[in-house]
Parts: C-alpha cells; structure tokens; sequence
C-alpha cells in the first residue's frame, strides 16, 4: 500500500531530489550546531536526517545526548544544551520532547526550551499528547514530524488480512501517546463494529512500568476475546516484544505493528519507515537553519508514502495466509 509523497521543491523523498544539493550552498560557512536528544542512542531516523543534511549541503555539527531508555535524564540535559546554545534542539520520542519543549498550554521556561528553535521526529500523536494544538502551527518556536501512519488505514488493513469483532490492546497508561492513540482506536472501532479490549503494565512505586507480568497480560487478552494485537507505538512495550511475541503466537492471536522497529514481531505491519522519517525532520531542519523559516510557521507533518509489510514466516507458523489481492501491493514479504 503506497501513498504519494508530495512536498514543497519536490523533495521527493528516497526517491533521488536527495542527490542534487544546493551548488556550492555550504562552501566557507560555519556549521550549524544541532544538540540531538535520543531516547536509545542513534537510530535509522538519525542516518536520514544526517544524509538529508549532508545531501542538500547543509554544513552542520551534530552534538548527541543520550537519555538512555530514560526521561527522568532529560531535564539535566536540557540545562547543558541551555548553556550550549546551540543553532537547533532536536529531539527523539514523545518522553523525551515533552520532557524538553513542556505542553504547549503549560511550557516553564526554566525547564523547557523556548529560546532555541526546535525539531522533534518520532512522536506518535503530537496533538493528542499536548505538544502542540494543531499540526498546522505549533504556536511557538518548534516544529517536527510524527512517524506513525493513522490508526484508520491500519485498522483496515487488519480487517482486510482477518476480520476481527475484538482487539487487544498492551501498553503503558502513563505514556501520553499511547492513551490517545487507544482512544483514537475506540473511536474508529464505533464506526468499524469492533471492540477494544485493553490490559496496561503495572506501575511500580517509581512510576515506571513493570515488564515482567507481559505474558500474562497478553494471555489474558486472549481469553477475553482478542482477535488481533494492535502493537502502538509504546516505548515500553517494544521493549517487552520477547515475551509478548512468542506468547501471542501460541495463542494464534496475530499482532499488527504500527511501527517499524516491532516489524518482525508482527504477522502485518503498515508503518513509515525510519529513515525517510529522519530525511523529512531534515528537510524541516534545512527550512529553519537555511530558509530562516519560524519553527511555528512550518506544519507538523507525517510522510505520505507508507509500507505494508507481510511477515511471511509468522503466516505459515500462524496458518493464516494473507489474501491474494494483498499480495499485489505489499511492500516487503518477510520469508526469514
């Protein structure tokens, strides 16, 4: 399933505008100094956002912070990047680019950054989540891309491969985009016909989730009826996929991933891919540094070209075959 990608200047992503930068554009100039964000080190995202930089001429240094797996690091970032003053703040994940912009109706300068312009990628439901009111403008000094396709066109790809009255849903009550993306599902499934049942990871007295009951969880779905395992884009739960996976297999309960990185957890994935992600967070990168474009004058967007992609191992595993006129327009069949 593709859908065109259409940009200002064409930029046509992944399909070779990258190779033609500007002449000469960079020749002599001073870098542009971005300080990255990463929620788990450098990541495909990263590699596009790089190669579009450099592609286009870009001069740029790229100043990493890692927050490793965890967000409680990066209010200690964000006052080393204060101090640094960087040309631009990137930031990786919805944890992670809350914990640096703050909410749009509720943004504390002495903990957030609103003096340096910046770009965020991979965060699921920017609206939903409270980053920003509108994918039109942010309203302030930052921008970015969203990497997950609709909950809609998903949900209707899974009843195209097996129709289902029930799904399953596993994730982590206090991240903000997965409890908007589920009740964006619960919405969608009034109008398909469809129920959502749903179990979250226990807390513990930290507040960070607790892995170790995954199986159980998944097990529990089954037996309330789930047809499918809608796997969000949940940060905790893909780090749970080596328990869930192989528990939802030997229930015969299919998973469908919305996002790249739990593709080979998946019997179906429909998913925009990481780097061309990266390459479109460049591109709104190039618009502020280059262009001199207001971060708030520059629509959030996601990409429009999309991969379905059929884990061809898990079907036969699974027995469950895809149809034939899915067949024709898959991206990518998985035989591993």
């Amino acid at each position: 399933m593709t859908l065109t990608l259409t940009r200002r200047r064409a930029i046509a992503l992944g399909a070779g505008a990258l190779a033609a930068p500007y002449v000469n554009r960079a020749w002599g100039q001073t870098p542009y100094t971005i300080a990255q964000i990463l929620y788990r080190g450098a990541t495909a995202v990263e590699r596009g956002f790089s190669d579009y930089l450099e592609q286009r001429g870009v001069p740029v240094k790229l100043i990493p912070f890692d927050a490793n797996l965890d967000p409680t690091r990066v209010p200690g970032i964000v006052q080393e990047i204060k101090a640094l003053k960087p040309d631009l703040v990137y930031s990786w994940g919805t944890p992670n680019t809350l914990a640096t912009f703050g909410r749009y109706d509720d943004v504390d300068p002495d903990r957030n950054i609103t003096e340096l312009p910046g770009v965020f990628t991979m965060v699921s439901a920017p609206v939903e989540s409270g980053l920003v009111p509108s994918f039109e403008s942010s309203g302030r000094n930052i921008t970015g891309t969203s990497h997950v396709v609709p909950p809609e066109p998903q949900l209707r790809a899974m009843q195209t491969y097996k129709p289902f009255e029930r799904l399953g849903v596993l994730y982590t009550s206090n991240e903000p985009n997965s409890v908007a993306i589920v009740a964006s599902v619960k919405t969608i499934g009034e109008d398909m016909g469809f129920d959502v049942v749903e179990r979250t990871f226990p807390l513990l007295g930290d507040g960070k989730p607790d892995g170790s009951a995954a199986a159980k969880l998944v097990t529990e779905l089954a037996e309330d009826g789930a047809e499918w395992l809608y796997y969000l884009p949940d940060t905790f739960l893909s780090q749970q996929m080596d328990a869930v996976t192989p528990t939802a297999t030997a229930l015969g309960v299919p998973g469908f991933s919305a996002v790249e990185r739990m593709q080979s957890d998946a019997l179906i994935s429909l998913i925009s891919r990481y780097y061309s992600v990266g390459q479109l967070t460049g591109y709104k990168a190039e618009q502020i540094l280059v262009d001199g474009i207001a971060p708030a004058s520059i629509p959030i967007e996601t990409l429009k070209r999309f991969a379905l992609i059929i884990n061809m191992k898990m079907a036969k595993e699974m027995k469950l075959y895809p149809p034939l006129a899915m067949l024709n327009y898959a991206n990518i069949l998985r035989d591993e």
